[in-house]
């Protein structure tokens, strides 16, 4: 059998808008996702609202991991956001 290594890696990320507002996503390039966010070419969510800082990132190294923990994020309180920037 077969090992499969990823050769990438994969972030869960939570950038804070301009108004205050969390955005929580994931990315395999937090560089180039976030200036895509800052140039308005990013998620429809932030165009408008940039721009953007961010606050908080994890790395993975599988893109099921990253989406969970987008997933989890997305889920969380405003103040639960707050203290997981913490």
């Amino acid at each position: 059998m077969t090992k499969i290594v990823s050769r990438s890696t994969y972030w869960a990320y939570m950038v804070q808008c301009k108004y205050g507002t969390y955005y929580a996503g994931w990315t395999n390039d937090i560089k180039k996702r976030i200036t895509a966010h800052n140039n308005g070419t990013g998620a429809k969510y932030l165009r408008g609202k940039g721009p953007v800082k961010l606050v908080y990132k994890k790395k993975f190294l599988t893109v099921q991991e990253a989406q969970a923990q987008e997933r989890l994020i997305k889920r969380l309180t405003r103040k639960e956001k707050e203290a997981l920037v913490k």
